[in-house]
């Protein structure tokens, strides 16, 4: 990796989910740490975790900020960042927040690398990561829009369990060995589909669709095109799957579709009916890519296109992303 300066890191929420995640990548992608500040709730305080091999102990908040890392990454809650992270970004440290806390502030970027990283500076001490589903959502979407130009976009979701947290893998494997237990959901999830991802707001969306509708006009930069969104829980352990009905203002040739997703960076096509050959969670699992395929024209009206997106929630659909912009400010010398 260029630029091997060695860096202080907090990761605050180390040891959730999405935390877990991120000191794995961490690890994986050789970023270079001089120091990692692992933060965890105020009863984890002085617990170790592993990483690369040694034992870390995990710190309290406010040592994390005394220590003025140059990164901190934030998984633990909008609660959480909106009370801490410009605490952080006080002392100069620049923040990457996982929650929702920063994603529609005005004053806060809200970055898919690969789609819109060329926006940051060195002024930006607060990143927004986006919301899982919208961010393979948007990985397949952008190169599409930006040859055909959406016009609007109807998702339905596939959520797994693994996207509401520790609690609800657990529900779902009690439910699965019979067990009774603590539950995540209003209903059981094990056989079952809830439609219904994060609280119901009053126009009767959840905010898990209504963050779909609204997240990648930020990314995009455009409020052009709209998005409606049905989001459904179901009981996979890992990975968030798709089905996307865009109309574009343009036509399209769907061998130029393809040509354009094979040559995106971070998208892998697998569109082959005749080999039953299509992205589903089981694949994505542990992966950073977003996979697309089911590609078929809408024959019920001019311009739309059918597609099926499937991507590991807890890498490039939370911590991956994060790490990416991590090392994209470094390369670029923004911290």
């Amino acid at each position: 990796m260029e630029n091997q300066r060695q860096m202080k890191i907090a990761v605050i929420g180390a040891t959730g989910m999405v935390g877990t995640v991120m000191l794995k990548l961490l690890e994986e992608r050789n970023f270079p740490i001089k120091e990692l500040l692992p933060v965890a709730s105020p009863r984890s305080v002085g617990r170790e975790l592993l990483f690369k091999g040694n034992l870390h102990k995990i710190v309290s908040m406010q040592d994390a900020i005394d220590a003025r890392p140059e990164i901190a990454i934030f998984s633990a809650g909008g609660q959480t960042s909106l009370e801490w992270a410009p605490k952080f970004a006080e002392v100069g440290t620049t923040v990457i927040d996982n929650s929702s806390a920063w994603r529609m502030d005005s004053t806060k970027k809200l970055v898919v690398p690969e789609i819109n990283a060329h926006e940051l500076t060195a002024a930006d001490k607060i990143i927004a990561n986006p919301n899982c589903s919208t961010i393979q959502m948007v990985m397949a979407l952008a190169p599409l829009h930006k040859k055909y130009q959406m016009k609007r976009v109807v998702v339905s979701t596939y959520q797994s369990v693994s996207g509401t947290g520790v609690k609800a893998v657990q529900q779902m494997e009690n439910e699965m060995l019979g067990k009774r237990g603590e539950m995540a959901y209003p209903y059981p999830i094990h056989q079952n589909a809830i439609p219904h991802c994060d609280v119901f707001e009053e126009n009767g969306y959840t905010k898990e669709e209504m963050k779909l509708a609204r997240e990648p006009q930020k990314i995009l930069d455009d409020r052009t095109f709209s998005v409606s969104a049905t989001a459904v829980r179901i009981p996979t352990a890992g990975g968030h799957s798709e089905s996307v009905n865009v109309e574009f203002m343009r036509d399209f040739e769907l061998g130029e579709v393809r040509k354009l997703l094979h040559e995106t960076t971070g998208i892998t096509l697998q569109d082959n009916p005749d080999t039953n050959t299509y992205p589903m969670p089981v694949y994505a699992n542990g992966k950073d890519d977003v996979f697309v395929g089911r590609l078929r024209r809408d024959e019920t009206q001019p311009n739309t296109l059918n597609m099926w997106i499937v991507s590991d929630n807890l890498r490039k659909g939370a911590a991956t992303n994060a790490i990416q912009i991590a090392e994209y400010l470094k390369v670029n010398q923004l911290i």
